[in-house]
């Protein structure tokens, strides 16, 4: 199962930090994120491309899990190189991480 089955998500970025927040489409999905999805595998699924430290806030009152990115454009999105290097590629590119490798 690929985490866009059961979730969204929203980004941002400022500067060399993105920001991703997710949350399940169903409220009762929220404790297999918080299982599933910890500091540890996000950084793992963006190793390359965030040189920085993973930081994972739980916002239980919105069923959300904000991830903050440190380093994930040198100089920031305006400095970058790369094609569309936002904070909202690099969310897609989080919905795609499978769920199911983890459960094992």
């Amino acid at each position: 199962m690929l985490l866009h089955e059961i979730a969204h998500a929203r980004a941002g970025d400022k500067g060399e930090i993105t920001n991703i927040c997710v949350f399940p489409y169903r409220d009762e999905d929220y404790p297999l994120l918080v299982e599933l999805l910890t500091v540890e595998r996000v950084a793992a699924h963006f190793a390359g491309i965030v040189t920085g430290e993973v930081h994972r806030y739980q916002v239980p009152t919105v069923c959300g899990l904000n991830f903050v990115l440190h380093g994930t454009r040198p100089g920031g999105v305006s400095a970058a190189l790369e094609l569309d290097a936002h904070g909202k590629s690099l969310s897609y590119g989080l919905l795609l991480i499978d769920l199911d490798q983890q459960k094992g």
